[in-house]
């Protein structure tokens, strides 16, 4: 007690050199946060470098192609007009000059086989000497292809712009989409344009502005919650400053480290600052209490008190937190270990700097605290009342209570083996033009994402024989039929078209060699959008077009791929690649279980031990731990009743709210068993330790359901889905401690 109390006559003796520190600090940090505060959405944050899947992606488009491809549906009066066409390769001009395009396609460049002097040669697919029924004669016999130049009604030509491999755009992307957009600009009107890079922008985009929204929104939203929880208005600057200046502090620190927002850290100032307004909030409330009981002690002595009486069951809430959030550290996924790591940081700054604004907030309040009184208050609602009702309901129903209670918790335990696990890539978008052109062009298109297939021989050599192409062949029928792909476009496309334009070529008495020979030019470097072979014939590729979808869909059709390659082809001699984007973005499941298996576990444990080493009693840890688990249980429920997936977002949702679903439980167990004004039975003891902590339980819960809420009005439906169920589960996580916590322990704690 002598050293907390010389600590903190040195804190206020110095308070004005500290103010002068903060406000220097606040000013670098606000201004190196101002000055490079940035967003990155980019693939290496989802996975690590090192990751075979990643890798494997990335040398995929080394070798045959990036697929962050750009698509842009341009309306035309006549998608087959010579003008049109003519607009089309001024297009293709302005946007290969660009150092970070690796080509572009579109029916200005499309070629198709001609096969004469038993070889093929390529001409032009387009041709204005052509009448429009001869084009449309030659298009039909080439549907796959044709399908992704233009639309059915000629109205729409369709443009791709394909960028060079991920490594080398990811420091460019928000500057590539605008320039691609203004050389569109310049000639088309009303287009739509969609494919990976131009979400990613619409990710990002939307991203920085909601969070600067949420950031506004919750110091709104935590102002006016104080008015009505803090004793006096007096308090409201104290709890202010305690919320700001620990998230100005953490950004200027996540920006000096050249770190960027994502989806995941955008969430981080919301968090920080509801949990810092928690803090202030038990700290006021147990120094205005303590200020009323104790009206002749001196100022410092009374700040003392407040101190010790609140440090321990804050420290202890803080670090059952801290592990909830560091958790998230043994994530396979990038984004989640900053996410842990940063709200840490956050949590650390956060608990010590709220204890020295408020010693030097208390120091220069001269307060009535008999006449003090909140600036709003809601008539006819007597907190006191409430908790008094409350202490005789568990008293009197303990055994009805623990009975419905558990029997939930039963049930919700059932249901966490109902909640699927699955990111619809589609709800990590919000509502605007980006999502409407997705739409418009997969409308039309079938699809916006690229997929490529490649067979290879396993002894390496051509798989151009007849055998192999029938299977080919059969191969393909099987991807047409797949209701979840698109135009797939492969060596059987070029063979069909030249079945009916040269049926010679495909007799039965045609030798292998030529037709080998013959077939090997069909990869010429005109058609290079569309990879058919490798460069030694060993490997036959197959191009797909998928919408965009859940990463069970994906894993679905991925399946299928697999089922589809193994019923046709012998795996002894064949072998079967899967590449682009949609493999690594499928794996997030298995990404997402292991985050929720390792992390939950991990915090589980190591809260356990804290509050083992907090309550000194195994038994008596063991009752409070349960009613910290059935929120959990109960927010499954709720997942499974309303069909909400562990996606990207909510995956980390079980390790935080076990983190703050123990904050109360701590703050009422330590009065309960800790003070010496506080003896008698369980159920006295328990009595007393709700009618000094109840409020501050209340107004805390209240703002962190208010903080998650402000998330929960995400134009983003994965970000909306996380603060809903936060909001939910820290509700309940307040009812549990009101009710299941008193009812256990006035009849189980001895």
């Amino acid at each position: 007690m002598k050293l907390l109390e010389d600590l903190i006559k040195r804190i206020i003796k110095f308070r004005i050199v500290i103010i002068l520190l903060l406000i220097v600090l606040l000013c670098v940090s606000s201004f190196q946060t101002i000055k490079t505060l940035s967003v990155d959405n980019s693939l290496s944050i989802w996975f690590l470098e090192d990751d075979p899947s990643y890798k494997a992606y990335i040398d995929f488009q080394e070798n045959f192609g990036s697929d962050e491809i750009f698509i842009a549906m341009l309306p035309v009066e006549n998608a087959i007009g010579e003008t049109e066409v003519e607009a089309l390769k001024q297009l293709h001009k302005a946007l290969e000059a660009l150092t970070y395009v690796k080509t572009t396609f579109s029916l200005a460049k499309a070629k198709y086989p001609i096969y004469a002097n038993d070889k093929i040669s390529f001409d032009n697919l387009y041709n204005a000497k052509r009448s429009e029924k001869g084009l449309k004669s030659l298009f039909s016999k080439l549907p796959n292809i044709i399908s992704q130049l233009v639309t059915k009604d000629y109205k729409h030509q369709f443009f791709y712009i394909q960028m060079q491999p991920t490594p080398t755009i990811e420091d460019k992307r928000q500057d590539i989409a605008i320039e691609i957009r203004s050389i569109i600009d310049k000639s088309y009107s009303n287009y739509f344009l969609t494919g990976p890079p131009v979400l990613n922008e619409a990710y990002s985009k939307g991203i920085y502005k909601e969070s600067l929204v949420f950031g506004i929104l919750t110091v709104l939203v935590i102002t006016i919650l104080l008015l009505f929880l803090l004793p006096s208005r007096r308090y409201l600057y104290i709890a202010l400053l305690a919320v700001a200046i620990p998230v100005s502090l953490l950004f200027g620190l996540i920006t000096s480290l050249g770190f960027a927002l994502n989806m995941i850290s955008m969430l981080i100032p919301t968090i920080l600052m509801v949990y810092s307004v928690s803090d202030a909030v038990h700290i006021i409330n147990i120094y205005h209490k303590e200020g009323l009981m104790n009206a002749s002690i001196s100022k410092v002595h009374l700040i003392t008190i407040a101190i010790r009486r609140s440090l321990t069951p804050c420290f202890y809430t803080t670090l059952t937190t801290f592990v909830g959030y560091f958790a998230l550290y043994i994530s396979p996924l990038p984004a989640f270990k900053n996410m842990g790591v940063f709200t840490c940081i956050g949590l650390l700054l956060s608990f010590i700097l709220v204890y020295i604004i408020t010693i030097i907030g208390f120091s220069f309040m001269n307060l009535d605290f008999e006449k003090a009184r909140p600036i709003l208050k809601l008539k006819g609602i007597s907190q006191t009342k409430f908790i008094e009702w409350l202490n005789s309901f568990t008293s009197n129903y303990k055994t009805s209570i623990i009975t419905v209670f558990t029997m939930i918790l039963v049930f919700g335990v059932f249901s966490i083996f109902q909640v699927d696990i699955d990111t619809n890539s589609r709800d990590l978008l919000a509502e605007g033009q980006a999502k409407d052109d997705l739409r418009a062009v997969e409308q039309e298109l079938g699809g916006s994402n690229r997929l490529q297939l490649n067979i290879a021989t396993s002894n390496g050599k051509p798989i151009l024989n007849k055998e192999a192409l029938k299977k080919i062949e059969i191969f393909h029928k099987k991807l047409e039929d797949n209701p979840l792909i698109s135009s797939p476009v492969s060596v059987v496309t070029i063979q069909s078209f030249l079945k009916k334009r040269t049926p010679v070529l495909f007799q039965s008495n045609i030798s292998e060699e030529k037709l080998q020979r013959t077939l090997a030019g069909v990869d010429a470097a005109e058609n290079s959008f569309f990879k058919l072979f490798s460069d030694d014939l060993s490997t036959a590729s197959f191009t797909l077009t998928l919408m965009e979808m859940r990463t069970s869909e994906l894993e679905q059709v991925l399946n299928d791929i697999k089922i589809a390659f193994e019923d046709t082809f012998d795996t002894n001699h064949f072998n079967l690649e899967i590449n682009g984007f949609a493999v690594v973005f499928a794996q997030l499941n298995n990404f997402i279980l292991e985050t929720q298996f390792k992390s939950f576990f991990a915090a589980f444990f190591v809260a356990f031990l804290c509050l083992w080493f907090f309550i000194k009693s195994l038994r008596t840890t063991i009752l409070v731990l349960v009613p910290n688990v059935l929120p959990l249980a109960i927010l499954a429920i709720f997942m499974s009743l309303f069909n909400i997936p562990l996606d990207v977002t909510t995956a980390m949702i079980t390790p935080i709210m076990l983190g703050i679903a123990m904050d109360d439980t701590i703050h009422l167990v330590h009065k309960y068993r800790k003070s010496k004004r506080v003896q008698g039975t369980a159920e006295v003891r328990m009595d007393k330790a709700m009618l000094y902590t109840g409020s501050a339980l209340l107004s805390t819960t209240i703002a962190l359901v208010g903080g998650f809420l402000i998330i929960a009005s995400s134009a983003t439906p994965s970000v909306r889905d996380f603060g809903a169920l936060c909001a939910v589960t820290v509700a309940i996580a307040l009812i549990t401690d009101i009710f299941y916590l008193p009812a256990l322990l006035k009849k189980f704690d001895n």
